[in-house]
């Protein structure tokens, strides 16, 4: 939105001694907009980074009052204002000396909400009070030494650490972490607090959702307003957008977030936080264009790097904050985390002598926002459409569902009126058998968490008023209310007013008063005249938010004062528009033809009619079923003149005609009523080509084999079919994959219809090939491969049985004409080599999930170099990594002709090797071996920047358990040793699958708010993708679960243990431990070494199991399951050539065995150890990891080491029991497989282990009873130092 700019807007008057300042004497309001206009003000940086530049310890921040407290308060850092005052004070003059003229209070998280964690909430208003008083103090030492440049003190609040549009569960979309009236409270007491401890003015920031923004609005202007310092202190929002999206974290763009604060007039608004200023830059310039106030901005310096710092020096920052001076679009910079006085200081210099952004003028359109903005002008549009079929009374499906409960699919209807072309939600509640008021606030909290809902204005429509002020209090954009009137009479309307104003929301004004509704045009022009000076004059209600519904009524009733009512309403609109300006008309459309119900032909043209000739008159906006409406033009003429006639009233037999005409169109539809038949989907008409391509791009087998036979006839040779027709098509699914406008789901489903297309023609292209080889007396070449773009191998290496991904790559590459050699799972290098050379490979793919797989890739570019290969090799898998392939396999094979390239997924693939077959090879080759270099520059200069502890070290600094105080858990009610698993049916472990990973297979990922299941399906790209494949997954589940396709089998056990060292030692049983007896294995664990900028501690597993010197009776858990049949299946659908089932059977074979691993666990909490028998956790519960105990894996974060599943394999028989296997990399079989080890002490937690030392290494490789070298092998990706090859 473009707004005039102008530099000399009006503003208080200035304080008298400018640019001295009297405090108690001279209004801040005042001083600030002299300040602000005249240069760019300087606001303070980061406190918490100055903070943990002092190192500070659990004592520090106890300090003497609280150090008997009974919680950790380490990370409190407001505080640090009652314990370490001295601290924070050096920090404000350090901010201040630096340049700063503002500074803000050491108050972030000093809410009774935030302090909660710490069970502190007692403690708000006095941190508060203090926090301001210590800055105030040091502010006033400063301006009494520059008393011509006086400093101020900003109240700092934050964004709490809870949301009020945000459900924190992904099952149910209605809860709340918090409500408004506890967030309302929480701030009044904050802003309280600030104010009696004397600061200047109040700065909201950090806001990642605007609803606890409007809520910290409403209590700051409630105090300020009681106090009568509205007129003098400024209030300054500050909004945070998560990333390059440009919104915040529940969702709103720039503009909208603007939109929804604006109601308040903040003297200034701006963005800090989550961004560095190069990137902030975009959306800073957004807020620029639009806002009507002083604009700040305090970004981080620069983005974070991988350890969580911030790199930018303060010349850095200075350099990207300049833009925002050169461009003028601050009056106000600062800084955020990673700043220190020095960061602030380069950007006060860089500042000095250069103008402020001029002010802007305050537009008068109405302005409103969902998660997106929207103006409300005739120059912007006509007409703007109020869907109406979130309202009770006007959809009897919404009404059905709401009563049902079913708000999940009423939810569908309020997604349809949007995507009917709704610009508003009008959204009520108004029923005699339901709770209006639980309703309407549920209905919104989950409308707010879906965007296609959400991104548009909502109406909160009631005609009760509690139920209005409630759902005000959930909807954080700017909204209507729907609506008020003088029927309640002047005072109780003034007080309504008041209360929409406050939460910044326009209004609809029904046109009744206390006399009645108006009817004719007199009454409703008057009632519209007196409201508007009511709440324009006495309430101070912005014009431009007034809404007039004037009353559109229903005609052709046969009633004869009915018929004018149409004609009343239009009248009326244009009287109203001249003498309430900026004021907006709208009405109920469906009200006009209430009375022909039932024949939508009719209804439909009446509306158009009407809203024609309204629209011209005045009117703004209406509530109306964007569904049933008819372009005017469009309807027939006969009915247009009867309906005309009929709406203007033109002459006495108008109603009548309308009503004969009604009768006509009823019987029509009433004849028609049934008489539906089948109809051939349009697509079938199109010629074969286009079928063709439409079979391919939609999945769709049906017909295949008749339009391929139908396209064969048309060519002289089958090969034609597949390279014309059908290529095409898959150039048009290629095209649009790569564009990102089909997904891998939808590809997959491609390259299943090609493939039966290619197997119906297959023994034509045989017989034609035999009978030509024949005729020239010469014997068949086998696997001709000439017609292809391009031949692929690929290869799961030696040892590793993980192929999904693999499978996937595949068929992209095969949907665009790469013939693809497959040879499967565990293949060893010199068969990848054998196969490569007899099928002419041009691009070879190795692909590995398990960690031992990166050295085995190692070891085939090492092979392929010795064989004087010259073949690209391609590198994937989850285990690894650009940087891994950049300095481990790539230095041992890659050059211009054969370069080694590290492929993140499946939608890369295409591009890649198109990139190394194409003719810019050279170019695209030199670009990756450019980037290699650096990155290997980069690894090895970040070795000798990390620092670890020695080995010695950490084992001191480990996680020490009081096992005294917190004991072991039970012995195992069970008891000890080991038990086969055969017991679980695939129905029994549906309810723990986690879809989360099923949806990262398929390469689908949602944006926010939809990141993760079940949101996914509202993601506006891949959403509707999302469903289909859910829904596929849902019946093939179905079949698997129905037909026994798959089986499930593990085994489990439990064992004595005690910490030796840094291992765990079991034994055959308590009494063989106490007699001191040989332990039956031993698990070596491995100890963080990578130094902390914190006290924490340096964990190992073995910290979490009592020593055998403690005395204490402990135990240790281990498990191994697999669901068995997945193989099976997919070579069924191979020869089915359905490359789609064949995968999705070993995705949910995957989430069937993760299911199973989270069952057995809960059983073995609850029953089989026992040692939580009362456990009462939901599914989704289990997958939060709320439950007492891990259950880490080995070659995983906290025990990185593969070769600890040879005891656990030992001591569980998992290959005799159960049948699980383990190749010689240690990969299990089948490929859907699962082990642990179980950890039952409840303070015991899940850690990365991270980088090691050769110290540790030295050590770990004599308790294996393993050399080094062999050790290094299998901890080579977190080993912190280059092994000897």
């Amino acid at each position: 939105m473009q707004i005039t700019m102008t530099s000399d807007a009006p503003s208080p008057d200035l304080a008298p001694d400018y640019p001295r300042f009297v405090r108690g004497r001279d209004s801040t309001l005042a001083y600030f907009h002299k300040l602000f206009r005249e240069r760019i003000v300087i606001y303070d940086g980061a406190m918490g980074t100055m903070i943990q530049k002092h190192r500070l310890t659990e004592e520090d921040y106890r300090g003497e009052r609280f150090k008997d407290y009974h919680k950790l308060v380490r990370g409190n850092n407001d505080l640090l204002t009652l314990t370490q005052p001295t601290i924070i004070k050096d920090i404000h003059r350090k901010y201040l000396k630096g340049g700063a003229d503002l500074i803000g209070t050491n108050t972030f998280s000093s809410t009774t909400i935030a302090q909660a964690d710490y069970d502190m909430e007692s403690l708000a208003y006095e941190l508060n009070v203090e926090s301001a008083r210590i800055a105030r103090e040091v502010a006033d030492e400063v301006s009494a030494e520059e008393p011509e440049r006086p400093r101020f003190v900003g109240g700092s609040i934050g964004p709490t650490n809870r949301t009020a549009s945000i459900s924190p569960d992904v099952v149910d979309a209605s809860k709340r972490n918090v409500t408004f009236d506890e967030l309302d409270e929480a701030y009044y007491e904050e802003a309280r607090g600030l104010i009696d401890g004397g600061c200047d003015f109040i700065i909201i920031e950090t806001i990642f959702d605007t609803l606890n923004a409007k809520a910290a609005i409403f209590s700051v202007r409630r105090l300020l307003k009681e106090r009568g310092m509205e007129e003098t202190m400024p209030l300054i929002i500050s909004g945070t957008l998560v990333d390059q999206s440009g919104r915040t974290l529940s969702g709103q763009t720039t503009e909208a977030f603007y939109v929804s604060v604006r109601h308040c007039n903040p003297f200034c608004v701006g963005l800090n936080c989550a961004l560095g200023a190069k990137q902030m830059r975009p959306f800073l310039q957004r807020l620029s264009k639009v806002a009507e106030c002083f604009v700040s901005v305090y970004s981080n310096a620069g983005l974070p790097n991988a350890m969580g710092g911030y790199d930018d020096t303060p010349a850095d920052m200075a350099a990207d904050n300049s833009v925002f001076v050169k461009e003028s679009l601050v009056n106000m910079i600062g800084g955020c985390c990673g700043s220190t006085p020095d960061h602030i200081n380069a950007i006060a210099k860089m500042c000095e002598g250069v103008p402020p952004r001029p002010v802007h003028e305050r537009v008068k359109h109405m302005w409103l926002s969902g998660l997106e903005d929207l103006v409300v002008s005739k120059e912007r549009f006509q007409f703007l459409n109020v869907g109406e079929r979130c309202n009770i009374a006007g959809s009897p499906l919404f009404k059905k569902l709401i009563l049902a409960g079913d708000y999940a699919k009423a939810m569908d209807i309020a997604k349809k009126q949007v995507e009917d072309g709704a610009m508003v939600l009008d959204v009520n509640m108004d029923e005699g058998l339901l709770d209006g008021l639980a309703a309407m606030q549920r209905f919104l909290k989950i409308a707010m968490t879906e965007p296609e809902c959400s991104k548009v204005p909502i109406m909160v429509d009631s005609s009760k008023f509690e139920i209005i002020e409630a759902g005000l209090k959930w909807v954080q954009g700017k909204c209507i209310v729907n609506s008020i009137s003088l029927k309640v009479g002047e005072e109780e309307f003034k007080r309504q007013a008041a209360v929409v104003k406050a939460h910044g929301a326009a209004v609809v004004v029904m046109a009744f008063d206390e006399e009645g509704q108006a009817a004719d045009e007199y009454n409703k022009v008057r009632i519209c005249k007196r409201s508007y000076d009511i709440l324009v004059d006495e309430v101070g209600f912005p014009p431009e938010d007034i809404v007039f519904d004037p009353n559109i009524l229903t005609i052709a009733t046969g009633i004869e004062e009915h018929n004018n009512y149409a004609v009343d309403f239009i009248k009326a609109c244009r009287t109203i528009k001249e003498v309430c300006p900026h004021a907006k008309i709208s009405g109920g459309v469906s009200n006009l033809s209430f009375g022909f119900r039932g024949v939508n032909v009719i209804r439909e043209a009446m509306h158009s009619v009407f809203l024609y000739h309204a629209v011209q008159a005045g009117m703004d906006m209406g509530i109306v079923n964007a569904g049933m409406l008819q372009v005017y033009s469009d309807i027939p003429p006969d009915l247009l003149q009867i309906v005309e006639d009929a709406v203007l009233n033109k002459h006495a037999e108008a109603t009548e005609a309308l009503l004969e005409r009604s009768m006509v169109e009823r019987e029509k539809a009433l004849a028609n009523k049934g008489q539906a038949t089948a109809v051939q989907a349009p697509w079938r008409t199109l010629e074969v080509q286009a079928r063709l391509t439409h079979a391919l791009v939609k999945g769709i087998d049906e017909f295949i084999d008749e339009d391929v036979e139908e396209c064969r006839q048309l060519v002289p040779r089958p090969l034609e079919v597949i390279e014309g027709p059908l290529m095409s098509g898959m150039n048009v699914v290629g095209d649009l994959f790569g564009s990102g406008k089909m997904f891998l789901p939808q590809v997959i489903k491609s390259a299943r219809v090609m493939k039966k297309a290619v197997a119906y023609l297959l023994p034509f292209m045989e017989k034609e090939k035999e009978e030509k080889m024949k005729e020239q007396g010469i014997e068949a070449v086998a696997d001709d491969d000439s017609a292809y773009a391009g031949v692929v191998l690929l290869a799961t290496v030696k040892g590793d049985v993980h192929d999904i991904g693999k499978n996937i790559v595949g068929v992209v590459l095969g949907c665009n004409n790469y013939k693809v050699y497959d040879m499967g799972v565990m293949i060893p290098c010199e068969k990848i080599i054998e196969k490569a050379i007899e099928v002419k490979a041009q691009v070879i793919g190795l692909s590995g999930l398990i960690t031992p797989s990166l050295d085995e890739m190692v070891f085939v570019a090492k092979e392929m170099s010795k064989a004087g290969m010259t073949v690209p090799l391609l590198i994937g898998g989850a285990t690894t990594s650009k940087m891994h392939t950049a300095v481990k396999i790539a230095p041992n094979y890659s050059t211009v002709e054969h370069p080694c390239i590290h492929v993140l997924d499946a939608s890369r693939s295409v591009t890649v090797v198109g990139s190394l077959l194409g003719e810019d090879k050279e170019e695209y080759v030199q670009d990756v071996l450019d980037e290699y270099d650096e990155l290997r520059e980069e690894h090895y200069a970040g070795l000798e920047e990390r620092h670890l502890k020695t080995f010695d070290a950490a084992k001191k600094l480990g996680f020490n358990i009081d096992f005294g105080a917190s004991p072991p858990v039970c012995s195992p009610v069970g008891g000890t040793g080991v038990k086969v698993v055969d017991y679980y049916s695939l129905e029994d472990v549906v309810p723990f699958i986690d879809w989360n990973p099923f949806f990262q297979t398929w390469e689908l990922r949602g944006k926010y708010p939809n990141r993760g299941y079940p949101r996914i399906f509202n993601d506006e790209n891949v959403g509707e993708e999302a469903k289909k494949l859910f829904a596929d997954a849902q019946a093939l589940l179905k079949d698997l679960v129905d037909n026994k396709r798959l089986s499930l089998r593990g085994v489990v056990g439990v064992f004595p243990a005690a910490r030796v060292g840094e291992d765990v030692e079991v034994y055959a049983s308590e009494e063989a431990k106490d007699r001191g007896e040989e332990a039956i294995g031993k698990f070596c664990m491995l100890r963080q070494q990578q130094e902390k900028e914190s006290d924490d501690a340096y964990f190992s597993l073995a910290d979490f199991v009592a020593s055998k010197e403690s005395g204490h009776k402990d135990y240790l858990g281990a498990f191994a399951v697999a669901c068995f049949g997945a193989e099976e299946e997919v070579e069924r659908y191979e020869a089915l050539n359905d490359d789609y089932n064949k995968i999705m059977v070993q995705a949910l074979a995957d989430r069937f065995v993760e299911a199973f691993a989270e069952a057995l666990h809960r059983e073995m909490r609850m029953k089989t150890w026992g040692y939580a028998p009362e456990e009462e956790l939901d599914p989704e519960d289990l997958l939060k990891i709320k439950y007492d105990g891990i259950r880490p894996a080995p070659g995983y974060p906290s025990q990185p080491d593969h070769t600890e599943k040879v005891m656990m394999w030992e001591l569980l028989k998992a290959r005799e029991l159960a049948g699980i296997g383990l190749t010689e990399s240690l990969s299990m079989t089948p490929a859907s497989s699962v082990s642990a080890l179980v950890f039952a002490h409840p303070e015991s937690q899940y850690f990365a282990v991270g980088r090691i030392e050769k110290d540790q290494v030295e050590d770990y490789a004599v308790r294996k009873g393993m050399v080094v070298e062999e050790v290094e092998r299998w901890l080579a990706p977190i080993l912190n130092y280059d092994r000897d090859d």
